[in-house]
């Protein structure tokens, strides 16, 4: 018997939020035709991704998206089973499917879940809920029998679920989670001991790449924007979606602010809805004066001061992350060229895997190796505690251990 296939069930969250199923047909269709438990559990879907939409970010509301369609699918159409009914087993049983979906369930690059026809939301037949990352080398013949899950993914797939049950759990809808349980006997979960290697500049690629984009914006002042983005990035451990316009904050001069003692804080929106305040440090108060006096502002913020701290070059208001992070390739691919030329491929190759996270962990972890204080790095990197600091950075124990392994005879 064929595996059915797959429609998408959920549109993007500016949809969602005011969704009408007659703008859907299919779907609509769909979920009419269904047994009555399926609809039920689409609106427990629907209800719980607009509370991540609500009170997460929009690229939280994806992710759960994603995972949320591709397990309520495996319900609806091969289990054939109520998710309130769901024990240990089956959790464990849709483990196994992600595992090895069926080739129908897999596409080979993104599409759109719907397209727009004659006013209405269709589904996109080239869509598909499992996507096969292909090599360079998988390009010409892609075979999607080698389609599996990696590590991060059956996390992300565990982590969504996880949330999702416990929404049901708090709203009443079920009375227990097997996620939870189910997750310590996935049998596709690698025990991960090895070394974690920070993903950062050394000082010396940190040190020329700050010198390219200080000659870049010396030649042509349109780059003082990259300038000012990537000192900001690294010296204030940012994120580059804390420095994004998004539809309930805009970074503004004003969110840099001095205190009594003269001392200098950037107030951030960041990740989990949290407001925290970054310590400035003295040395990248030059850049800001630099990139103001370029905007033509006054020398430093003062209180009230609600230009974008990064706006558009044309038009109003301040830019998105990808906008953000284009400004930050510009630099790291005219880094890697004249790297290149000057030193050679290997010492440049790195700036071709960097991105925009690798200035905030190049920061942070430069500042521990000065020897200041992890309590105040933490704070300043928005952790919720001082053990993710110590995690992600210190590795302590590596760094004994590589130097007492580096004694051993052969």
């Amino acid at each position: 018997m064929a595996t059915p296939k797959p429609i998408p069930l959920f549109p993007i969250y500016a949809e969602l939020k005011h969704v009408r199923l007659d703008e859907f047909p299919e779907l609509s269709q769909f979920l009419s035709d269904a047994v009555p438990w399926k609809s039920t559990a689409w609106h427990w879907g629907q209800d719980f991704l607009s509370y991540i939409g609500r009170n997460k970010s929009e690229h939280t509301y994806t992710r759960f998206r994603s995972e949320v369609e591709k397990f309520l699918l495996w319900a609806f159409l091969i289990k054939d089973k109520p998710i309130d009914e769901f024990r240990k087993i089956d959790i464990l049983e849709y483990a196994d499917f992600c595992w090895q979906p069926p080739l129908t369930w897999i596409c080979l690059t993104n599409h759109e879940k719907f397209t727009m026809q004659n006013g209405l939301f269709m589904q996109n037949p080239d869509w598909a809920p499992f996507r096969l990352m292909l090599s360079k080398g998988d390009q010409s013949t892609p075979d999607k029998k080698k389609y599996r899950p990696s590590q991060q993914t059956l996390h992300s797939t565990f982590t969504a679920l996880n949330a999702f049950y416990k929404h049901l759990m708090d709203e009443e809808f079920c009375f227990g989670n097997p996620v939870q349980i189910a997750k310590k006997d996935c049998r596709y979960f690698i025990k991960d001991a090895q070394v974690k290697d920070v993903k950062r500049l050394s000082e010396d690629q940190w040190d020329y790449l700050l010198k390219v984009a200080q000659t870049m914006a010396d030649n042509d002042d349109r780059y003082e924007r990259n300038l000012f983005l990537i000192a900001s990035l690294k010296t204030l451990f940012l994120r580059i979606s804390e420095f994004s316009e998004r539809s309930d904050w805009t970074p503004v001069m004003s969110h840099f602010w001095k205190d009594l003692d003269k001392n200098w804080w950037l107030k951030i929106y960041g990740k989990g809805r949290k407001i925290r305040d970054i310590t400035v440090p003295s040395s990248f108060i030059t850049y800001l004066k630099r990139y103001r006096c370029y905007r033509g502002l006054n020398s430093l913020p003062v209180a009230g001061e609600n230009h974008p701290i990064l706006g558009k070059i044309r038009g109003r208001g301040g830019m998105t992350s990808r906008q953000l992070s284009r400004l930050v390739q510009e630099v790291f691919d005219t880094t890697y060229e004249r790297m290149k030329s000057s030193h050679c491929e290997e010492n440049a190759s790195q700036f071709k895997e960097a991105s925009t996270h690798w200035l905030r962990h190049t920061g942070a972890s430069l500042e521990i190796e000065r020897g200041r204080p992890l309590k105040d790095v933490s704070e300043d990197l928005g952790h919720a505690s001082m053990a993710t600091t110590d995690t992600i950075y210190v590795q302590a124990d590596d760094k004994k251990r590589a130097l007492s392994g580096k004694e051993r005879k052969v």
